[in-house]
């Protein structure tokens, strides 16, 4: 049996594992999707350029961006974006905010440093020092923290953080281990122990509310992430929600979070509520 052949994990090739976690060749308009959300974020961003890569510390991009709902004190969704913690940026996804600015909640875009140039402990750091920044400038009356993909894990990483309230994870991996036997980890560079340490799965539930959003159609092994980490902390945490989205991929999904009447737009303002959860 060549390399290429041999079971690296749970019954996976190598090759088979790759392409079980690659979204953007599983989704045959992934790319144009990216260059629709790039120019849907441009426009929001040259309508609202008051508060944008505002620095939460030295890197160059532990930056953050506020788009303002207009009430004071209004709640904030804080979003994570994703790209495997190596591709993307925040100012892809400033329009995901559209709908949250519609429902009354502000919202924070956070930047992160991409690896290889920051291992997956110093990006999760960095989410932990973006979230005290906004926890010592932001008077929200509640913090939401979000993020897809890549996000959706650093989002359930960080719900220990006293400033976040609730959270809401959208197509997130939350067992690292077979993303430690595939091309994603190239750049990563996991090792067991930290693919075990930085595993929301793997770690100690926090209680508080959290929703684990997922697209119907999307590649297998993403659903099961957010249906195997949902099932074992709702054993724990009761204000935990599966919540699979039906006809959606791994990219048309994050339509229902930017869209005011999408159906994550309504979870993130339910989840604003005290106590709410879905």
């Amino acid at each position: 049996m060549s390399e290429s052949e041999s079971l690296v994990w749970q019954g996976f090739t190598r090759k088979a594992l790759d392409a079980a976690y690659n979204n953007m060749a599983a989704v045959p308009e992934a790319a144009e999707k990216l260059a629709e959300w790039i120019a849907r974020s441009a426009a929001l961003r040259s309508r609202m350029p008051a508060e944008l890569d505002l620095a939460y510390g030295p890197g160059e991009r532990n930056r953050i961006d506020l788009f303002r709902c207009g009430k004071p004190n209004a709640p904030l969704l804080v979003f994570i974006h994703g790209g495997w913690w190596q591709r993307n940026s925040k100012e892809v996804f400033s329009c995901m905010a559209e709908g949250s600015l519609a429902s009354g909640m502000d919202v924070a875009m956070i930047g992160y440093t991409l690896a290889p140039d920051a291992r997956l402990k110093g990006i999760s750091a960095e989410i932990t020092a973006a979230l005290d920044w906004l926890a010592a400038n932001e008077q929200a009356a509640s913090c939401v923290l979000s993020g897809w993909s890549a996000g959706g894990h650093l989002a359930a990483l960080a719900m220990a953080h006293p400033f976040v309230a609730a959270g809401l994870s959208i197509s997130g991996v939350f067992d690292l281990e077979p993303i430690r036997h595939s091309y994603i980890n190239d750049k990563l560079g996991l090792d067991a122990a930290e693919a075990r340490d930085l595993s929301p799965a793997k770690l100690p539930p926090v209680a508080k509310p959290l929703v684990l959003a997922y697209g119907g159609i999307e590649l297998p092994e993403l659903q099961r992430q957010s249906a195997d980490y949902g099932t074992d902390r709702a054993l724990v945490i009761p204000q935990t929600i599966v919540l699979p989205l039906p006809g959606h991929d791994h990219f048309s999904i994050l339509e229902e979070l930017a869209q005011p009447d999408g159906s994550l737009c309504a979870q993130a303002l339910a989840l604003a509520r005290p106590g709410g959860c879905g």
